[in-house]
């Protein structure tokens, strides 16, 4: 079954990094849309909600409270954080609840392919289970 690849927002804050995870994604035809704040990304998904979320934790200062209104405003989101760091005091709500996966830093291909077939999958099969 060939399942269709969701569109990602890349957020981070510095803006070389980002172009670079964008053009990672993009080698593997994803959608990639770099975003460099957390305002900026909640307007982004404002207008495109069906949207998976690779946000840099070492750049961008997201706390708990961040996830929750996040995942309450866009409760189909998907986050995934990417982190050069192991530990994250203060955001284990956020990573036992709101954050699907925490990628390692530099991204992995594949690691990141095995965690977007995850999405894609989960994606479809809630859609089954829809009425």
């Amino acid at each position: 079954m060939n399942l269709p690849k969701p569109a990602v927002a890349v957020v981070d804050a510095d803006e070389h990094q980002c172009r670079v995870v964008c053009e990672t994604l993009r080698q593997f035809d994803y959608r990639a849309t770099p975003v460099h704040s957390l305002p900026d990304l909640q307007a982004h998904l404002e207008a495109h909600p069906d949207q998976v979320v690779i946000l840099d934790m070492d750049s961008v200062a997201a706390d708990n409270r961040f996830f929750r209104e996040l995942k309450r405003k866009v409760p189909g989101v998907y986050v995934l954080a990417l982190s050069g760091r192991s530990y994250h005091p203060g955001l284990e709500e956020a990573m036992g609840s709101h954050i699907y996966a925490c990628l390692g830093k530099p991204l992995d291909p594949e690691e990141f392919l095995y965690w977007m077939k995850s999405i894609a999958e989960n994606q479809a099969a809630l859609k089954e289970a829809s009425p």
